[in-house]
């Protein structure tokens, strides 16, 4: 693959700008990326002959609205060469979702899809949630379309396997079993209650389950039942029947589990009112784990096989595929997508957009779901707009916030501070804009106002930095400026804010602090405008309940980010800092001393008498815990 970039000297805009540069191109496939005059990216596109794709813009006749105000605006062009067309459509996909051009459809929302996995970077197996990179060694499955879908599929499993869920520091400082051995949802490896071989099969029945149905782990149970029956082991048999049970329960309540689609993920596309929504449904091991619902930025030209088509390539760009994929609306170029998908995964892809039979019936049952979520979007949005009008009457803004932006700290006597920062605008809560930002300056920790200072210092020299880079914010995307930032506090936490904006330069954000009122009762909080006096609102007005939503959620956000730095920080072991102390170093050391305490007050002699322990090691973890003495 080979890149090519024209001269981008050109003053101009339009058709003749865009013939320049075909009259130069090769006659291969590749990807072209239009520019507007400031260096935006207008469009990416593919093409199976390069020349011949870019000549047709320069024609300037026969192209919709969209298209000829693209063409108007485009001043410069880039060009890279590819090895064939699928390799075309794979890089297109990926650099849409990165740029994200103002013409082209647009994935949003696209967090990661959570995980199952089967730790096996410890000698005893881990059953755990993940989401994000796969740096764990181990077995993954999924993805499951919700962090609640994954939390079921987790509890089945320690209903019918046993398999422990607790970390490698809780587990290796365990002398007892815990409350999950109790209520018969963890064989307790962590004392010596099962042994190794044992514990293995269980994981291996686990990893059946996920990756072939439970269909052949309960005949093996059922078996296992029957053997101890008859031989008069009725606890034993008991506890198979139960495991039985758990396995059932699961392919009951999943809903739709359809008998001749093992592992598919299905597509429905609807549109109203201006609106597109993609319901996605996944299927594994024949069972359903789940459906979540996408709104691609697109336009009124866009036509349902053009959305479908760029929605499927953008999902899939850092995605595992599944071997078959069900569509309720057919793609252009399905041959071609088959192809890339099937080069990109290592196996074949097949696309269908089926007729009749259970797959039709699958994709109609996405279909109605598709439908479901729009209209519920749409009144959503509708509401939302009414909201925003009254927040813009209410605090005097010249028109409704496209952006909102609220701030609030949370910390425990100044230990693991947190500032959290949630996004609101017209459709909602923004969650892929929420940030959190780790209290760095030790001084100010604890001092509320000196915390706000240092959180919004940090996010508005970061958007200067990013507004000086330039770039426009798409037409229907949300700015990344706000327009309005609520405070948790005040009139000190609305002054110390308003301080820090006013040292950035920035004067044309209004600031509110949101105080709530005598013995902190919801509903008759004060607001802190610069240059007005406090204020209340109604006590029915829906402009206060929604700042209260707002406010409680940036507190959700900010509490919950302390609590997880916390849990981190607490599930830390001062000897995991030791180079050359690895898991059954540590356990040894624990089972000899009782705790890290205990090992910082031995002496070298008393260290290096635990097995496995040098005298060279028991000097540098005395070392580590005596600085001053080395």
């Amino acid at each position: 693959m080979s890149e090519t970039t024209a001269d981008s000297a050109a003053p101009r805009e339009g058709p003749e700008v865009i013939r320049d540069f075909a009259a130069r191109l090769p006659g291969r496939p590749g990807v072209y990326r239009m520019y507007d005059l400031k260096g935006n990216v207008l469009y990416v596109g593919k093409a199976r002959n390069l020349k011949n794709r870019v000549s047709n813009y320069a024609r300037g006749q026969g192209h919709n609205n969209r298209i000829a105000l693209m063409i108007s605006l485009t001043s410069n062009m880039e060009f890279v060469v590819t090895a064939s067309e699928a390799e075309a459509l794979l890089l297109e996909s990926n650099l849409i979702k990165k740029l994200k051009p103002r013409f082209n459809v647009i994935l949003r929302d696209d967090k990661s899809f959570p995980y199952i996995l089967i730790a096996r970077d410890h000698a005893v197996p881990q059953l755990a949630k993940h989401r994000g990179a796969r740096s764990r060694k181990g077995s993954y499955y999924g993805p499951f379309a919700s962090a609640g879908a994954v939390n079921q599929a987790i509890n089945t499993l320690q209903k019918a396997f046993l398999i422990r869920t607790c970390s490698d520091s809780v587990y290796e400082n365990r002398s007892r079993p815990c409350l999950l051995y109790q209520i018969k949802r963890c064989s307790a490896p962590c004392v010596g209650f099962i042994g190794s071989d044992d514990y293995n099969a269980l994981v291996k029945e686990a990893e059946t389950f996920l990756a072939k149905g439970s269909g052949t782990v309960k005949v093996e149970l059922a078996r296992k039942m029957e053997e101890a029956s008859d031989a008069l082991e009725f606890e034993t048999a008991a506890r198979f029947r139960d495991r039985i049970q758990a396995l059932s329960f699961v392919t009951q309540s999943q809903g739709i589990n359809p008998q001749g689609v093992d592992e598919a993920d299905v597509f429905a596309l609807a549109q109203e009112g201006g609106q597109t929504c993609v319901q996605v449904f996944f299927f594994r091991s024949g069972q359903n784990w789940g459906n979540r619902a996408y709104f691609p930025r697109t336009d009124k030209y866009a036509s349902e096989q053009e959305i479908m088509a760029a929605f499927l390539g953008q999902f899939y760009d850092d995605k595992p595929l599944p071997p078959l994929i069900l569509l309720s609306h057919d793609v252009e170029e399905r041959a071609l997508m088959e192809e890339a998908f099937s080069g990109h995964a290592g196996h074949k892809v097949e696309i269908l957009v089926p007729q009749r039979g259970e797959k039709k019936l699958l994709v109609d049952q996405a279909v109605t779901n598709a439908r479901e979520a729009n209209g519920r979007k749409l009144a959503e949005t509708s509401s939302q707009a009414k909201l925003l009008d009254g927040v813009a009457r209410a605090f005097a803004l010249e028109a409704p916030p496209r952006r909102i932006e609220v701030y609030d700290n949370s910390h425990i006597q100044g230990a693991q501070a947190v500032g959290g920062m949630v996004v609101a605008g017209p459709e909602g809560f923004i969650k892929g804009q929420y940030r959190k930002f780790n209290i760095r300056q030790e001084e100010v920790a604890g001092d509320d106002f000196g915390m706000m200072r240092e959180v919004l210092t940090r996010r508005f020299t970061r958007l200067l930095k990013e507004e000086g880079e330039g770039g426009e914010t798409p037409e229907g995307e949300v700015p990344q400026r706000p327009d309005l930032v609520l405070i948790d506090g005040g009139q000190g936490q609305l002054s110390a804010a308003q301080a820090v904006l006013t040292e950035l330069g920035i004067e044309d954000i209004p600031l509110v602090g949101v105080a709530k009122g005598p013995d902190r009762d919801a509903g008759r909080e004060h607001f802190y405008v610069k240059g007005r006096a406090s204020f209340m609102l109604e006590a029915r007005d829906p402009v206060l309940y929604y700042v209260q939503r707002l406010r409680d959620e940036a507190h959700r956000w900010a509490i919950g980010s302390h609590r997880a730095r916390r849990s981190r920080a607490i599930g830390m072991n001062p000897l995991d800092e030791v180079p050359g102390i690895g898991p059954r170093r540590k356990k040894a050391l624990l089972q000899s001393f009782g705790s890290a305490k205990a090992i910082a007050k031995a002496n070298v002699a008393d260290l290096a008498a635990v097995e496995g322990v040098s005298t060279q090691l028991a000097q540098a973890i005395f070392d580590h815990f005596h600085p001053e003495a080395s």
